[in-house]
């Protein structure tokens, strides 16, 4: 399971990681978030050397309004602590591996 974070931790387990990191911003309502969680738990055994983590933005708003998710769901793909790459309402797998593939 895709462990959710918080504001206070988002530093250390997004910004200063030295891998590839996947975070899916979601909301618990969204429908689309939940169509897309079982592809993302899927890519997440698949790619054991990349970070995956879930940020809920009616519980992190100030997260959301940082990264200019307008849209959920919403996957920011960070490398070297920077959002490198997004992926924006609900993609197939094979798209968001791509999307893993040329930011690792």
């Amino acid at each position: 399971m895709i462990d959710k974070i918080y504001q206070e931790e988002f530093a250390e387990k997004v910004i200063n990681s030295p891998n590839t990191v996947v975070v899916d911003f979601f909301a618990d309502w969204c429908g689309p978030c939940k169509m897309l969680s079982p592809v993302l738990e899927k890519l997440d055994s698949m790619n054991p050397d990349v970070d995956f983590y879930k940020v809920n933005i009616d519980e992190n708003p100030s997260l959301a309004d940082e990264f200019e998710v307008r849209s959920i769901p919403n996957v920011v793909i960070f490398k070297n602590g920077q959002a490198a790459d997004r992926s924006i309402g609900f993609v197939s797998e094979q798209q968001l591996q791509e999307i893993i593939n040329r930011n690792r």
